[in-house]
């Protein structure tokens, strides 16, 4: 009994590790010869790339393309940005903005069970 319980402990915290504590190193945003830093983010069970590099002071535009019909995923809120867009499966969506400060910022689905960061360098 000890050893099943032990065992057990010991795989509940290498699957909360594995699933929900990984580090993700993020995909830095290409630079456009219109001058953005464009990612393009698929919307499917979540975002990937789920993080994105860009720089501070350069304007931005994230290309949301949602491939799924989940409620939950039919937005993007941006909240620190003060943007949102709605997502129609099949559709690219841009989302643009000018990142003022460095820093981590999420954008979400509005029930924040999807969840992304950008990372915004100098």
């Amino acid at each position: 009994r000890i050893f099943v319980t032990v065992a057990g402990i010991v795989l509940i915290v290498f699957i909360v590790r594995f699933f929900w504590m990984k580090e993700s190193k993020g995909t830095r945003a290409t630079e456009s010869g219109s001058g953005y830093q464009e990612a393009l983010i698929l919307v499917k069970g979540g975002y990937t790339p789920d993080v994105v590099l860009v720089r501070n002071d350069k304007p931005v535009r994230l290309n949301f393309l949602r491939t799924e019909t989940a409620s939950c995923s039919e937005m993007v809120l941006l909240p620190d940005f003060k943007k949102s867009a709605q997502l129609p499966t099949g559709e690219t969506v841009p989302v643009e903005f000018i990142p003022r400060e460095t820093g981590e910022f999420e954008f979400t689905c509005p029930m924040g069970l999807i969840r992304g960061k950008l990372i915004v360098e100098d």
